[in-house]
Parts: C-alpha cells; sequence; structure tokens
C-alpha cells in the first residue's frame, strides 16, 4: 500500500514559547499565519524560602525538547512534512537569570525567576550610591532599580554561590536570560554553542544601555559585573546559529534548521499583535500582566511609573523601536496560587466556574502583591492581602475578587500610561492564556469602560517569534510588510455597566492597595530570615479572620 502523500503547505516556522508557567513549541505556516500544531509542557516553580522564585534549567531545556519532539508527531500525525520548517524563533520569560558552565554545559545554580524578591537588601544599598540628582540607571536602561531585573540576580550569585564565583575565576561562566541558555543549548551548548541575546531581552538586564544598544561599562562596574559572562547583543530577527540535536530528539529532521528571531515575550506579543505602529498597544495576561505601547523609534520615559523599554529590532540593519510598558507581577499566578496552595479549584480552568456561580465578589477585594507591587507603584513593601470578607463571603467570591484583581491592575498601568502618552486608548487590545475566559474579559471591558479585542488565535507570543524568525535575511518565508500581514479575525467585548459603578469599584480597589503597602517593615529575605510577621501566607489572615467573625457571632450569642 502507498504511503500516504505528505501535505504541501508551503514554508513552516516553529516557535519556542517558553514562558514562567509553561514551556510550548508551535508550528505556523509562514503564508497564512496558521497555527498547525503545537505541544505543552508545565514549569515546576521551586520556592526554597521565602519570597525567593527558582526553576531548574535544564528542566526547563528538557521541556523545550519534549515540546519539539511531540509537536514533529503531531505534524507526522497530520501528514504535513516537517522538513518543511525553515526557521526556529525563541520567545521567552523575560529577567529570569542563569549561569552555566561553559565546558560542561552544567548549570551552576537554578534560574533566579524574575518574581523573586531575594535581592531587596541589594536594591536598598545600591540606591543609597544613586545621586538623587543624577539616577543614570534609570537615564541608560529605563528601568527603575528594582529586584525584578536581571543585573540584581546576576550580583547575587556572585556573592552567594560558590560555583558561581569559582566559574568566573576559572573563566567557564556564561551569564545569560532564558533565551540565550536556550540558543547556547540548542546551537550545540558546550560543542560551539552561539551565546547571544537580543535587543530586547538585553534592555531587560539593567546592565545595556537602551540608546547605545550596548552592554554599558559604567553600569557593569556599578554593578560589579564582569562583562567578559555576558552575551553577544543581536537584533531580533537574523540567523544566531543552526539547529544541533545533540538530544536523543526524534525530530532529526530539525538539524540544522535556522535559529533567527529572538524576542523577550512581551515584544513577541506585540509584533504578534502587529503593533507595529506608533500608539498601538497590547495586553498580555499569562503568569504576570505586561501593557506595551509601541513609541516608535523615539525613547519616552513615563512620569507614571511605566518603564521605557526596546519593543524590538527586525533585523541587523533596521531600526530599533522602543515601548513603554506597565508590568503587573501576578495575573495568571494567582489563579496558580488558588489551585495550588488554597485548593479551591482543582484545574485553571475552573476559576471561570465559581466567579459565574455568583457574578460578583459580595464587596470582596484581592490585592495579589505576592511579589510587592510592581507599575505604577514600585511597591516592595507590599503583600498580598483579602479584605473586605463576612460572613456570606466563599470561595465563589474570592475567585471572581481573583479575576477582578487583574482587571483593577490593568486599569491602573492603562491610566499611567494614557497620562503618559496623552492619547487615551479607544479600545485595548489583549492575548495570553487568560484571555480564554470570557468573564475576565467582560470584566475588563466594564473596568476600563471601553472595548476589549481579543484575536481567535490567541498564540500571538509564539506568533511574534515565527514572524521574526521567517522575516530574517537569509530565510525570508515570512513578509513583514503591512500589505502581506494575514488579516485577523477578533472577537470584541464591550462595557456593559455604567461608567460611575466602574469608577466606585475602582475607587474601592485603590482603598484596598493601599492596605496592602508597608507589609514589610524589615527585609532580610536575601539571608532567608524574613521577619515572622511577613512571613506568615495569605491564607493564615484569611483564616484569621473568618476565626475572629465566629467568635464575634459566638460572644454576642448568635447562633
Amino acid at each position: 500500500m502507498a504511503a500516504a502523500k505528505k501535505a504541501v503547505l508551503g514554508p513552516l516556522v516553529g516557535a519556542v514559547d517558553q514562558g514562567t508557567s509553561s514551556t510550548r513549541f508551535l508550528v505556523f505556516n509562514s503564508k497564512t499565519a496558521e497555527l498547525l500544531s503545537h505541544h505543552q509542557v508545565e514549569i515546576k516553580q521551586e520556592f526554597p524560602r521565602e519570597g525567593w522564585v527558582e526553576q531548574d534549567p535544564k528542566e526547563i531545556l528538557q521541556s523545550v525538547y519534549e515540546c519539539i519532539e511531540k509537536t514533529c508527531e503531531k505534524l507526522g500525525q497530520l501528514n504535513i512534512d516537517i522538513s518543511n520548517i525553515k526557521a526556529i524563533g525563541v520567545s521567552n520569560q523575560r529577567e529570569t537569570t542563569v549561569v552555566w558552565d561553559k565546558l560542561t554545559g552544567e548549570p551552576l545554580y537554578n534560574a533566579v525567576v524574575w518574581l523573586d524578591l531575594r535581592t531587596q537588601s541589594t536594591v536598598e544599598n545600591l540606591s543609597k550610591r544613586i545621586p538623587g540628582n543624577n539616577n543614570f540607571v534609570k537615564s541608560k536602561t529605563g528601568l527603575p532599580l528594582s529586584t525584578y531585573f536581571s543585573a540584581v540576580k546576576l550580583r547575587w550569585l556572585l556573592d552567594n554561590v560558590r560555583k558561581v564565583q569559582r566559574a568566573v575565576e576559572e573563566d567557564r561562566a556564561l551569564f545569560g536570560t532564558i533565551d540565550s541558555w536556550l540558543i547556547w543549548s540548542l546551537t550545540g551548548g558546550a560543542n560551539g554553542g552561539v551565546h547571544c541575546t537580543d535587543v530586547t531581552n538585553a534592555s531587560r538586564t539593567m546592565l545595556f544601555n537602551i540608546h547605545s544598544l550596548e552592554w554599558d561599562k559604567e553600569l557593569c562596574e556599578f554593578f560589579e559585573i564582569p562583562m567578559k559572562i555576558l552575551p553577544n547583543v543581536r537584533s531580533s530577527s537574523e540567523i544566531y546559529g543552526l539547529m544541533k540535536i545533540s538530544h536523543s530528539l526524534k525530530a532529526g529532521a530539525l538539524e540544522g534548521v535556522p535559529i533567527s528571531g529572538c524576542l523577550g515575550d512581551q515584544s513577541a506579543a506585540l509584533v504578534g499583535q502587529m503593533c507595529f505602529q506608533d500608539g498601538q498597544a497590547k495586553n498580555t495576561y499569562g503568569t504576570g500582566c505586561f501593557l506595551l505601547c509601541n513609541t516608535g523609534r523615539k525613547c519616552v520615559f513615563s512620569e507614571h511609573g511605566l518603564l521605557t523599554t526596546v519593543a524590538y529590532k527586525l533585523g541587523r540593519d533596521k531600526p530599533v523601536y522602543y515601548a513603554l510598558e506597565g508590568s503587573v507581577a501576578i495575573a495568571g499566578a494567582v489563579i496558580r496560587w488558588l489551585r495550588d496552595n488554597l485548593g479551591i479549584i482543582q484545574t485553571s480552568e475552573e476559576i471561570e466556574k465559581l466567579a459565574k456561580e455568583v457574578g460578583t465578589s459580595y464587596g470582596c477585594y484581592f490585592v495579589p502583591a505576592f511579589s510587592g507591587l510592581y507599575a505604577p507603584y514600585w511597591e516592595p513593601s507590599a503583600r498580598g492581602i483579602i479584605c473586605g470578607l463576612t460572613q456570606f463571603t466563599n470561595k465563589c467570591h474570592i475567585a471572581f475578587a481573583a479575576l477582578e484583581a487583574v482587571c483593577f491592575q490593568t486599569r491602573e498601568i492603562l491610566d499611567a500610561m494614557n497620562r503618559d502618552c496623552g492619547i487615551p486608548l479607544s479600545h485595548l487590545q489583549v492575548d495570553g492564556g487568560m484571555t480564554n475566559n470570557k468573564i475576565l474579559m467582560q470584566l475588563q471591558a466594564d473596568i476600563l469602560y471601553i472595548p476589549v479585542v481579543k484575536p481567535s488565535m490567541p498564540e500571538t507570543t509564539a506568533l511574534g517569534a515565527a514572524m521574526a524568525a521567517g522575516a530574517a535575511e537569509g530565510v525570508g518565508v515570512w513578509s513583514l510588510e503591512p500589505e502581506d500581514l494575514s488579516a485577523v479575525t477578533m472577537e470584541r467585548f464591550e462595557p456593559q455597566i455604567n461608567a460611575e459603578e466602574s469608577e466606585i469599584r475602582y475607587s474601592t480597589w485603590k482603598k484596598a492597595v493601599m492596605k496592602s503597602v508597608g507589609w514589610v517593615t524589615t527585609q532580610s529575605s536575601e539571608s532567608g530570615d524574613p521577619s515572622i510577621f511577613c512571613s506568615l501566607p495569605l491564607g493564615f489572615f484569611i483564616v484569621s479572620s473568618m476565626v475572629m467573625l465566629i467568635g464575634a457571632r459566638y460572644i454576642s450569642g448568635i447562633p
């Protein structure tokens, strides 16, 4: 019997999308932008001490191999020839910091995740050395001095991990964000792997000058980072190296395929949403929540707590584009916390069902400041609170309040962006895994009081990485010319409550945020010994509140 004929679809492009919660490999048709197949693997997060968040770099790499292999198997079942995959792009969680041994390929410590807070005292000490009238760190990088960015994480590793110190002394150490670790590993690792990053990821390290587009000697001296361990900085769309399948992969057909696109996940989503014009913006709902507005070829510095960052540079000889960014630390992570820590849901999808049962938080407000507050506050002393509890409050109300929290945080960064840009957004383009939740999307429209517009294919982060890879010089299978970009079908959510009600809810939220600030009065998380008060889990305060309510009823003689 003749073998089934393979489907001819024209050039295909693959994308590795390595996020905080999961890894995916997706394959797109470069002519139609159609998603043909994908595979996803959830990634473990480790919390060895209060405020610490780590991941295993080898587990991350293994998850990439697994996703590539499973996706290629699925394409085979669809009779799609994987030899048509002409390029691979990489999109990644930003800021997360890895140091590894270039001779053995072994990580020298776990990846220190962007959410990690262990460096708070480092940040406080460094901030004392910045002159009040000359914040050269912010003017060069566009970033506030914060635990969020890679430089202070790398400083911690150099100060506290003997294996890292020794490897630097012996010239064996390489530093990178997750993109660098993956590209180095996928292009041969210890056998000739390419040590590079792109401008978008470099711009999140706090070591990169976003004006000159180079590692900055003054910044490296300020953070005491040896420049020899830093990756080479490249554009977001060029051939970095070729896939070398040193791993026992069945997907041997990807051997020799160029890795030719690299974008930090939020920049990738901006490209995938085709926000190529000055003033276009998107909001991605993942582990955190990130609103980016393209500001064109000019750096715009925020007066309202937003970051200035590199949006993309789609080719070696192409211009760099910048963005304003509002960063929220906890969005999808709050759903995972309700699942894994409180156990009030079994799967992340259940949150929508619980919220739908009540249709209101009944005055309950949830501020999930697990890693302090990011934009627009930049307040590391904040911690998570749930307030407005009554005897009537149940898990459904808390679930609804968790979804509202994501929307309120988005409103705060959107307000800041509108003030910085001067022209309010008329609608909000959204993407990311959480946008499948229709209650969340309707709540977002109600709380912003503008329409929310969602593409029918929500995988815009991976799409952006694929577009950059396919458009690279030497690949040339994906045109980024406006007339060649595929039209995208959209789902639209209109506000359904009146403006007054929206404002009342928002003002109450802001009152709750103020109550979350100042919980951490002594920060000693670097030594793993935070003050006893701060180390109590958020659940303790919920239970305490409920116990007090029950006690009050008993004392009052209420049955």
